[in-house]
């Protein structure tokens, strides 16, 4: 009986009626992860995504978190896991690759994926306003609807 509810449940999230998780990302927050890339390069950039919850139930990516004690390079970005917040729920990451052929995650990027939330942004070279992609924690791209705050 239970594996028939959650075979109901998945099947009314397909068809649209369930919508949860992150679904979205807030214009002005997309931008300042453009920036922010921008400002760093030739360096990596990489910040933790939090999410508000929508009237709907799902969640729209709001704020990222900078951790002190972040290291960047030319070739990678990481963040010291002792300096997460208390408290503080993260559903992703975003990070840039400072060559434009880099836009699909690394063995090292599916690494943190796999340990830091379901939506993962990642921005390339020229951070224009379509210089970006989402995958999931897998790896796997997904559309990220940007919206007005």
């Amino acid at each position: 009986m239970f594996r028939s509810l959650l075979k109901r449940s998945a099947a009314r999230k397909r068809n649209g009626k369930a919508e949860r998780g992150v679904c979205c990302i807030f214009k002005d927050t997309l931008e300042f992860i453009l920036a922010v890339s921008e400002s760093s390069h030739p360096r990596e950039f990489v910040g933790l995504l939090t999410a508000e919850r929508t009237a709907e139930g799902g969640e729209v990516i709001s704020d990222v978190i900078i951790l002190p004690g972040t290291r960047s390079s030319s070739f990678s970005a990481s963040f010291r896991r002792d300096m997460l917040p208390l408290g503080v729920r993260f559903v992703g990451t975003a990070h840039s690759h400072p060559k434009p052929q880099a836009m699909r995650p690394s063995p090292q990027d599916l690494q943190m994926f796999a340990q830091t939330g379901q939506r993962h942004i990642i921005t390339f070279f020229p951070y224009g306003e379509d210089c970006w992609r989402c995958y999931d924690a897998l790896g796997r791209e997904k559309q990220l609807k940007v919206v007005e705050r």
